[in-house]
């Protein structure tokens, strides 16, 4: 597969980039490796403007016994959609159209920072029972040959507010590598297409919060997606396009659990709290 272009320096707006994504030309370059859907690599093209996306046709997913088939796209997109409405901003934009290979996702590829100095730790396994300053513990993991060591993820705002929108959009696979630092010090999260279920999916590698109190910043951002989620507002409307009426009322439902109790929630305890392979 082609190296993949970096974004031009000129940024997009939101509003620039979905009309990008939804009207350009998408040509493809090439299949990203190691998903267990069909992911391409492409350049999208518009009114003189051109950029690389992430393609993701409904023909290509796997079906899955827990999600209805032929809607991991939807959900990608209603992903998107939630984040948008938090002011985060933590999900690429995201949008459903036709490509060569029919309906599916299109998503803003994400580059790196230029220097892999700038490149912060995000994940560790360190050694002891306890998480060094400035990291939260998750768990102990199998390193091999009888050992053990300790999962951490760095005590970082932006992997917290990831952390709220995950447990929003019920997210059963955030692993370290759907996390993308970009320029700027900007954080994204990736791979949303397990979410929503109206059933608790919650897997993921960040639970170093569970149990502590929400921020004063979460609380708020939540009691203002509670009322952007009311019946009849656009919110909701799309959500309606996007999911079932049941993992509508379930998002409501989480939104209203998270303020209502005021602290991350914990693993249920139903089954393995962390996606396997974890990154």
């Amino acid at each position: 597969m082609p190296a993949p272009e970096r974004i031009p320096s000129r940024s997009l707006t939101d509003t620039d980039a979905l009309t990008l994504l939804t009207e350009g030309t998408l040509t493809v370059l090439g299949q990203v490796g190691g998903a267990s859907n069909a992911v391409l690599h492409c350049t999208v093209a518009h009114d003189g403007e051109e950029r690389t996306c992430a393609y993701k046709p409904v023909a290509g997913e796997q079906p899955l016994w827990d999600f209805p088939d032929g809607t991991l796209a939807q959900r990608e997109v209603a992903a998107y959609e939630i984040s948008r409405a938090t002011g985060w901003d933590l999900v690429p934009p995201t949008v459903l159209r036709e490509g060569p290979y029919g309906p599916g996702m299109c998503q803003l590829w994400i580059e790196g920072p230029e220097s892999d100095a700038d490149v912060p730790e995000l994940l560790a396994l360190v050694e002891g029972e306890e998480p060094g300053e400035g990291w939260k513990a998750v768990g102990f993991a199998d390193v091999g040959e009888g050992r053990t060591a300790l999962l951490v993820h760095a005590d970082d705002p932006r992997l917290r507010r990831l952390a709220v929108l995950d447990a929003v959009i019920n997210n059963g696979d955030r692993k370290g590598g759907h996390l993308l630092p970009a320029p700027g010090g900007r954080l994204y999260g990736i791979d949303h297409g397990v979410t929503f279920n109206a059933d608790d999916k919650l897997r993921t590698l960040l639970w170093g919060w569970a149990g502590e109190p929400l921020t004063a910043e979460a609380l708020a951002v939540l009691e203002r997606l509670t009322a952007a989620l009311d019946p009849g507002t656009a919110l909701a409307t799309r959500m309606a396009e996007l999911v079932t009426p049941a993992e509508v009322e379930a998002l409501r439902g989480r939104v209203a659990a998270l303020v209502k109790d005021g602290v991350h929630p914990r693993p249920s305890g139903q089954w393995p709290p962390i996606p396997w392979p974890p990154v």
